[in-house]
């Protein structure tokens, strides 16, 4: 294959180095070819494929070549969390809630904040009082928990915007703070298979009115909890004719299985994302509002600095529905690491760097 050419003085520079009296000058001249380190047992040359033999030229020192050719800059970043003091983030005795814990543990470890995640951190009244002592600076709440057990507030709201503004007042006169909003919500609703939907035109929650001898299946607190079937019997007049309790993912093959024709399930479960199983649409609200909002004291927000408001707020703008679903469904079906389901969900999104790809 012909050599191709480099520029016009390179031609000349093996002759230039058979003949030169001085190494330096040699040196020099190679240097201005670009011919700046040993590869082998030559040196680079100036075109693509050319190599000057190390016998045809002068003795070369390797440490000569780097002091003589290289420049070399060191840029040292300050990532914005180093500095600031140790704070600990907690996460509730939940699947999902390890893996939200995980999230915002590892987001905030790689703008260098000094973060210990706290897993199970306990009831409400804990979590409380550690968020008061400064013990805990964050943790990962459902609005409508945080509005009814937390605040005390017993009413519906009918819009997002509503139940933020009364849990964030209720927050700051506590010291503390709600971060946004995540585009999910983590609430009850009511489900029915696709194949019943279909056969008994049921396109809404108030259309199981007209199933004769309908069997509602659920978990066994559903029956009795003011925020359960009373209030769903009151919104829409939904009275079942038996009530079957249900452990966490058993409604659906219960659903499957045709012993009861609707069942009360979690807008986030994991066995969602196959579409076999759709929601009726809840218009009344009468499940409330599951976004998660971190809740976090205003005396470590203060502390710790913008970014680190930043940079959990970026994490949860990243969690919509469908998403936490594949993120449940990775943890709670495929039995993965919530740590590692959580690296590698954030290295996709940017927020990690993704591991370098080894060479061949």
């Amino acid at each position: 294959m012909p050599r191709r050419a480099g520029p016009p003085e390179c031609e000349t520079l093996p002759r230039m180095a058979r003949g030169a009296s001085s190494s330096v000058s040699w040196l020099r001249s190679a240097l201005a070819c670009g011919l700046v380190g040993l590869v082998g047992s030559g040196v680079a040359g100036c075109g693509a494929g050319s190599r000057v033999a190390t016998a045809e030229a002068p003795a070369v020192s390797t440490t000569t070549v780097t002091t003589t050719a290289t420049t070399t800059t060191t840029a040292t970043i300050t990532l914005p969390g180093v500095g600031k003091p140790p704070v600990t983030i907690g996460d509730e005795n939940l699947p999902e809630q390890f893996i939200l814990g995980q999230l915002y543990y590892q987001a905030l470890k790689a703008q260098g904040f000094q973060v210990t995640l706290n897993q199970s951190i306990g009831p409400t009244q804990v979590v409380q009082q550690a968020l008061a002592t400064g013990q805990l600076a964050m943790y990962p709440e459902y609005l409508d928990t945080w509005d009814s057990d937390v605040a005390g507030i017993q009413r519906t709201f009918h819009s997002l915007s509503d139940a933020y503004l009364a849990g964030q007042r209720y927050a700051s006169e506590h010291g503390l703070t709600l971060l946004n909003a995540t585009p999910f919500s983590d609430t009850d609703a009511i489900a029915v298979s696709f194949d019943y939907a279909v056969e008994n035109q049921v396109q809404a929650i108030s259309d199981l009115i007209k199933i004769s001898q309908l069997t509602l299946g659920g978990p066994p607190q559903f029956q009795q909890s003011a925020t359960g079937l009373p209030l769903l019997e009151n919104t829409y007049g939904v009275i079942p004719a038996a009530f079957k309790p249900l452990e966490s993912g058993a409604q659906y093959q219960a659903l499957d299985q045709g012993t009861v024709q609707a069942a009360v399930v979690n807008t986030t479960d994991p066995q969602l994302l196959s579409g076999s199983y759709p929601l009726l649409p809840d218009p009344e609200n009468v499940f409330g509002w599951g976004n998660v909002v971190p809740v976090a004291s205003t005396q470590a927000i203060n502390a710790e600095g913008p970014v680190f408001v930043a940079t959990i707020n970026r994490v949860s703008a990243l969690l919509t529905l469908d998403t936490m679903r594949e993120l449940n469904a990775q943890v709670v079906l495929s039995g993965q690491d919530p740590a590692t389901v959580a690296q590698q969900f954030l290295q996709s999104a940017g927020i990690l760097p993704t591991p370098a790809a080894s060479g061949g």
